[in-house]
């Protein structure tokens, strides 16, 4: 079995996108391929059709290889609820939550769990590709690593450093990556890469070999900016305002960007419709009054969303779309949000209190410890369109007693109902993640807006963009030798 970990000089440098794109390159060379990542730190999460929790772009890089998402490729999931503290998913599953001193303290069974994962993975596969998390070069953070060189050294796994060009100053990163690490550590590195170049590359020549003179490693390639990326589902939330959309969309939706914002390539399918000007609303600006629909998106912190939501006075700007006529959308946290109260009397998220929702909906949530994590199917009510995606909450929405003027949203094959609509159709929510991805109910909520979609399943635009980075990779990377680094794995 062969294994190679992709570590980067940063957060954001392209590791689970290049993990992807070799993913596919070598299932498509008829290797069985599967990708792992020790741990991971995200709210964008996806379901497993067994049903646990990992992160969305370990779902994205199984899509690569053709395979079912599984709880090993990821087996410590690290979600983010305050600057201080996270709920820590191992296996799939809700473990506990924790700050840094606890995460100190259960470094040595998480790091048992994720070498079980590893070696489960490794008996079935012929390669396994590894994302690092953030970058080795952080050496505050090495004693206990199990996302990074920790986890490298302790499992026999060769390492290749991806260095982004596209932020500058490349050459110090990897040069000054060698600099920082332990002897033992910057051994386990055997390569190089550079991603996102723009322009001429020849003017990059002595660059690339200063950094192999000045470190040792070979250069395994130069990889060009890559237009075809955008198609792609984003990991990182930081990206979500320079996220390309179409400039002449004929409506505009809005999506306010939440400090603990989840699941936010829920809006992927719309930002890619020619029709739709996407907006992601970042914290100091206004919604704008232009906006047709306003989607509140999934969070990992409601209550904590929702106070925040009010401090940036988006509820003024949702009340005023609301009285000139707008439509808004809640999914998942945002579902929560529009209702009368949302209560965590357990102090799930936070401090055990019940908070006035939005009073946009007659619903009311009590979040619980246990988590819903579940791949459904069905259809809208209204209009009998499909839909498919998952769920991933903690807590029970319910419709208060006595009312009798809203409508189900959704029911699904299993026959449950599911999401709350009002009366007039402008209001709605629900629990499911991936609504927009079916091309027929994404139809649907456009032509209430008045326009028309571009008829696209989702899954195909990004699986004819995984094709299309493997093929690129194919020509800007030297795979033979990352394929014989890959065999120097113990």
């Amino acid at each position: 079995m062969a294994a190679v970990m992709l570590q980067g000089t940063g957060s954001d440098v392209g590791k689970s996108v290049l993990v992807a794109g070799l993913c596919r390159l070598l299932a498509n060379r008829g290797m069985a391929v599967r990708p792992f990542k020790p741990q991971n730190m995200s709210n964008n999460a996806a379901v497993t059709p067994g049903g646990g929790e990992i992160g969305r772009a370990q779902a994205l890089q199984a899509l690569a290889c053709r395979v079912s998402p599984h709880v090993d490729m990821n087996p410590v999931l690290l979600k983010p609820q305050s600057d201080k503290s996270a709920q820590v998913i191992v296996h799939g599953q809700v473990q506990d939550t924790g700050d840094a001193g606890y995460f100190r303290e259960r470094k040595s069974s998480l790091h048992k769990a994720v070498l079980a994962s590893y070696k489960r993975l490794s008996e079935e596969a012929d390669i396994v590709l590894v994302e690092g998390a953030g970058s080795p070069a952080e050496i505050n953070l090495r004693a206990g690593d199990i996302a990074n060189m920790g986890f490298a050294r302790s499992a026999g796994v060769p390492v290749v450093l991806i260095g982004d060009i596209d932020r500058g100053g490349v050459i110090a990163s990897i040069v000054g990556t060698k600099a920082v690490l332990d002897g033992e550590d910057a051994a386990m590195i055997r390569g190089f890469l550079i991603n996102k170049f723009r322009g001429d590359i020849d003017l990059f020549t002595d660059g690339y070999k200063a950094i192999a003179d000045r470190t040792g490693w070979a250069g395994l390639g130069v990889i060009p900016w890559l237009p075809i990326v955008r198609n792609l589902p984003a990991e990182d939330a930081v990206v979500l305002e320079q996220a390309e959309t179409a400039a002449d969309g004929l409506i505009e939706i809005a999506v306010p960007m939440f400090s603990r914002i989840a699941n936010f390539d829920d809006f992927d399918p719309l930002r890619l419709e020619p029709n739709v000007r996407l907006h992601m609303v970042p914290p100091g600006a206004p919604i704008p009054a232009s906006a047709a629909l306003i989607i509140i998106p999934g969070t990992k912190a409601t209550i904590a969303d929702l106070k925040f939501l009010r401090t940036q006075g988006w509820d003024i700007d949702i009340a005023a779309h609301v009285r000139r006529g707008g439509h808004v959308l809640g999914i998942c946290g945002g579902y929560q949000m529009l209702g009368q109260t949302i209560a965590d009397p357990d102090g799930v998220e936070g401090p055990a209190e019940t908070v006035a929702g939005l009073q946009l909906l007659p619903i009311d949530t009590v979040l619980a410890q246990s988590k819903t994590l579940s791949r459904i199917t069905g259809k809208s009510i209204a209009d009998d369109q499909p839909f498919g995606g998952y769920e991933i909450h903690a807590g029970q929405t319910k419709v208060q007693d006595g009312i009798t003027d809203c409508a189900t949203l959704l029911r699904t094959d299993g026959g449950r109902e599911e999401g709350v609509i009002s009366p007039d159709g402008r209001i709605s929510g629900c629990y499911v993640h991936g609504l927009f991805d079916d091309p027929a109910q994404r139809q649907t909520w456009l032509a209430r807006l008045g326009v028309a979609s571009n008829g696209q399943k989702h899954e195909s635009v990004v699986d004819n963009a995984l094709d299309d980075l493997a093929e690129a990779l194919e020509k800007h990377v030297d795979i033979e030798r990352l394929l014989a680094i890959a065999g120097e794995a113990k």
